[in-house]
């Protein structure tokens, strides 16, 4: 009885350190996204300042703002004001609480539970240490690849734009072969977000320290340290979407779920830029429609193809009775699903809850592999198509 209730206070504590986590994770990411967005449309919005003494202060441009029941007049510096303000209000603690967050996220629920969560041996053999480790690693490899892409091709966005792409495909490869589908997507999701974090963290606010102690020394301010943390902003801006996908994606089985799904993941993450690059030209006056004519009609052309068929080949071969049906899931699906603590309070040890849920067998087991979960409990294709057989059948 002790033991049991330990075990119930264990989990409590693990949910309730989950919710907060998570928590925490939206909110700080909301606050990073909502500046990322705001600054960047600041920018594309800026004229010439009305004022000749404004330019000649050193004001780039400006822009009239209208928020909140007030008017707003924000001016951009070419390089830095004459004399700094007192006060300077800076955006780095979204940046940083949002990637800790995440972090600590993934190791509530990946790492504390890497042979659940983080592993599918049906995709590689490998012990909760070892991915654990290919995990931090690829985040840290993420960072230094994508930062030597940079300052290998500074004045190529182009080609650099082409690059970290194709890196982000490679990536999305290597962790599809490595971690259970639905990690496989969230480990390139943390990977571009350790990215975003690290020109937060190593470009952006060291240059806008550079700017502050060169002004407080009386030394002249050297343009490229503006330049930098620009260029690494909009990066970020762009990279926003396709982080916010792969956060999303865990909820929805049939994107990770299918054969060659880190196809899908590259592919939708490359939608989500483009989509961004779409607003970004439309804060600038450029309404370049046909970006989001391309944008919907890549969605529509991922929906037909992932779409489930109602007729698998699976599903051909002789008719299969519920009680083989019902044997398979007893043995792969029910040690999970039982029980009052059952998932989505699915107890699959019951008939009738069996037959009420065959859809989402369906769904789960037979049109993506994303149950069970990692592959835990071993089920096999031939089970899977059994089971095709059996929902075919009634």
């Amino acid at each position: 009885m002790h033991n049991a209730c330990a075990t119930i206070d264990s989990t409590y504590v693990r949910e309730w350190a989950d919710l907060l986590v998570r928590w925490l994770h939206v909110v700080a990411g909301i606050a990073w996204i909502g500046a990322s967005f705001y600054f960047i449309l600041l920018d594309n919005h800026l004229e010439a300042p009305a004022r000749a003494e404004d330019a000649e202060t050193g004001v780039m441009g400006e822009s009239w703002e209208v928020h909140g029941g007030g008017f707003y007049h924000v001016q951009k510096y070419r390089v830095a004001p004459h004399v700094l303000p007192e006060r300077l209000a800076w955006f780095k603690w979204e940046a940083y609480t949002t990637w800790l967050s995440g972090f600590a996220l993934t190791i509530v629920i990946y790492y504390a539970h890497a042979s659940s969560f983080l592993i599918d041996r049906s995709v590689a053999d490998l012990t909760s240490a070892e991915a654990i480790a290919l995990s931090i690693g690829g985040l840290a490899l993420a960072w230094l690849a994508y930062d030597g892409l940079c300052r290998a091709f500074p004045d190529d966005e182009g080609v650099l734009a082409v690059l970290v792409f194709a890196f982000v495909c490679v990536s999305a490869y290597v962790s599809w072969r490595l971690f259970a589908p639905r990690a496989a997507f969230l480990q390139v999701g943390a990977m571009i977000g350790t990215m975003m974090v690290g020109n937060v963290f190593f470009v952006i606010i060291p240059a806008h320290w550079k700017l502050v102690r060169a002004k407080e020394a009386e030394r002249p301010p050297d343009p490229r340290w503006n330049a930098s943390a620009r260029t690494r902003s909009v990066h970020n801006n762009y990279l926003t979407l396709p982080v916010v996908f792969a956060m999303l994606s865990n909820h929805f089985p049939f994107t990770y779920g299918r054969t060659n799904g880190w196809i899908v993941l590259v592919a939708l993450m490359a939608i989500g830029a483009l989509t961004r690059h779409y607003f970004n030209l439309r804060h600038r006056g450029l309404n370049v429609w046909p970006i989001l004519l391309v944008a919907a009609a890549g969605i529509v052309a991922i929906a037909i193809i992932l779409k489930p068929s109602s007729a698998a080949p699976s599903a051909s071969g002789p008719p299969v009775t519920f009680a083989q049906a019902k044997a398979i899931i007893l043995l792969r699906c029910a040690p999970c699903h039982h029980g009052m603590a059952a998932p989505a309070g699915v107890d699959l040890q019951v008939p009738d809850l069996i037959k009420q849920n065959a859809s989402g067998i369906k769904a789960m087991a037979v049109d993506t592999h994303a149950m069970p979960l990692g592959n835990k409990t071993g089920m096999t294709q031939a089970e899977r198509d059994v089971l095709a057989r059996w929902l075919a059948g009634r």
